[in-house]
């Protein structure tokens, strides 16, 4: 991390600027990674001793306090902790936003799974109608599909004498499924 301090009517002490460093290093506990940080010292009007802080946390996130007290190391001290709190806001609300999207996404999955993975004895019927297969051929069934508007007829196929269906294709073309013996 890069601190950048520069002194306003005032001389800046190697004291100084090691406090600050380590003042300012202290931040990165609540960020994790701070990019530069700048403080800017002066002194108004002979009494007010003030400091800026500065920080760049990335992301293009930028935070900037300002204190003002009767000595430089409060001074310091008084913004590195109000840009700490803004630092603990901003992580804070990050957090939150993630917490808010991380359910969301886990609800999905969890439906998903539940719907792929029913075990089966857990599949239940709605209804359950019994009908009388008739014999005939495919395009006597078609017709007979149609006419009821279903999309799908089961019929017993008057050549084979086995159960076959027809049903109706997205494309308006109509499929048939035949059984076979298991080899």
């Amino acid at each position: 991390m890069e601190i950048k301090v520069t002194a306003k009517n005032i001389k800046l002490t190697p004291a100084i600027k090691q406090f600050v460093q380590t003042r300012v290093a202290k931040m990165e506990n609540y960020a994790g990674h701070i990019v530069w940080a700048q403080v800017l010292l002066s002194v108004e009007k002979k009494i007010n001793q003030r400091a800026e802080i500065i920080v760049n946390v990335g992301d293009k996130n930028t935070i900037s306090a300002t204190a003002v007290e009767t000595d430089l190391y409060k001074a310091i001290d008084a913004a590195a902790t109000k840009a700490e709190g803004q630092m603990k806001k901003a992580k804070e609300k990050t957090k939150s936003k993630r917490a808010a999207k991380k359910p969301a996404a886990q609800e999905e999955i969890a439906t998903f799974n539940d719907s792929i993975l029913l075990p089966a004895n857990d599949v239940k019927f709605s209804v359950i109608k019994q009908v009388e297969v008739s014999p005939m051929n495919p395009e006597d069934a078609a017709y007979e599909m149609e006419r009821l508007g279903y999309s799908f007829w089961m019929f017993l196929d008057e050549d084979s004498k086995q159960i076959n269906l027809i049903f109706k294709r997205l494309d308006g073309t109509y499929g048939l499924i035949k059984p076979v013996k298991k080899k």
